[in-house]
């Protein structure tokens, strides 16, 4: 079950960053996968989300790995489609 264009846009809207690289992985991630996304990708892209601009690229780069609440399916999951784009 996909989510509903209300909760798209607002998670749209929390991903918006600093860094340029950032916006550009997250952009490509929505063209990808918006349509498909669920409320369990919507919570795990939300923890992502709540991370700095630097935190998060380490992230997507593979520089660092998820730890604490992060390192959990879920997050790894979104995190893998999110470094494939």
């Amino acid at each position: 079950m996909s989510i509903d264009s209300g909760t798209l846009s607002r998670l749209r809207w929390s991903a918006r960053r600093g860094l340029l690289e950032n916006d550009l992985i997250i952009e490509r991630f929505f063209n990808r996968y918006a349509q498909t996304l669920s409320m369990t990708d919507v919570l795990a892209l939300d923890q992502l989300f709540d991370l700095s601009d630097n935190d998060l690229l380490d992230l997507f780069l593979g520089r660092t790995l998820p730890s604490g609440n992060l390192d959990c399916v879920e997050v790894k999951q979104v995190l893998q489609q999110l470094q494939q784009v």
